[in-house]
């Protein structure tokens, strides 16, 4: 009778541990665990040089640690938000933070910075004056037309005299914000990526140096104004909370901080972009 019941408790436990067994294959397939070998797929929505450019040099690093870094170039500054948000992408490469706060507040989502990359120095860019005294009253300046660098425009004008904003308003200025405009400038607000084009048809255009350098200018050299180096506005890897503490996308914020990546900085961009690491 013991011999018996033994082998019944026996069978039992195998039975158990069989379950079990399926089971913890079950989840560790639909939670997306890859097995060892397998290489995970990484997507980052980006826009234009030098953002890629970090992104491609990101992936000789994460390839040898299992993960195939996939690089999304979306056309507009809107969709890299929409796809991160949507969980088409796993991160996004292109903005600063006050920007990424405005989209998560418009929408609801939870957009998070991951590492903060490079310092793009904000300037304002004239075809037709080499001063900013020469610019004329009336003139009219093209500036972005999102909210966060609407008032990143305006405070640059205001740290240099142009205009003056109401007291406390910040980066969270608009146009309504101005208390005084001696020279009676007009400001044009334009979509970020149409910015360049606009320098033939504007006074002035304020923007960063990833739109000015394909038109052959650095804030260093061609700029009329800058803005301070105490901005706010570093372009950052941004991830969602759900996915920002997991392995593959720590990974590649360490394979974007490197100093391979600081002296591709130092090397190209030493006039435009400052590495923020």
């Amino acid at each position: 009778m013991n011999k018996k019941m033994a082998l019944m408790m026996l069978a039992l436990i195998l039975l158990l541990a069989g379950c079990g067994q399926k089971q913890n294959g079950k989840e560790d397939q639909e939670s997306g665990q890859s097995g060892a070998g397998e290489e995970v797929t990484l997507k980052v929505a980006a826009l234009i040089p030098p953002m890629t450019d970090v992104l491609e040099m990101a992936k000789p690093k994460l390839k040898e640690e299992g993960i195939n870094l996939e690089i999304v170039i979306l056309s507009d500054n809107v969709q890299p938000n929409n796809a991160l948000a949507n969980k088409e992408v796993d991160a996004n490469f292109f903005q600063h933070v006050p920007y990424m706060e405005e989209y998560n507040a418009n929408n609801g989502s939870e957009l998070v910075p991951v590492v903060p990359i490079y310092n793009a120095v904000f300037g304002a860019y004239s075809k037709r004056y080499d001063k900013i005294e020469d610019l004329p009253e009336g003139a009219t300046i093209a500036i972005p037309n999102d909210p966060s660098n609407i008032g990143r425009s305006l405070v640059m004008f205001e740290k240099n005299g142009l205009i003056k904003l109401k007291e406390g308003v910040g980066i969270k200025a608009t146009q309504a914000d101005i208390i005084d405009n001696p020279k009676n400038y007009k400001f044009k607000e334009v979509d970020l990526l149409m910015l360049a084009r606009t320098l033939d048809d504007v006074d002035m255009v304020a923007m960063t140096p990833a739109y000015a350098k394909p038109l052959g200018l650095t804030p260093k050299n061609d700029a009329l104004i800058t803005e301070g180096k105490d901005s706010e506005f570093t372009i950052t890897l941004i991830a969602r909370k759900d996915n920002v503490d997991s392995e593959p996308i720590q990974k590649l914020a360490k394979a974007m901080t490197s100093q391979e990546v600081k002296k591709f900085f130092e090397d190209n961009y030493s006039e435009i972009a400052l590495p923020a690491f």
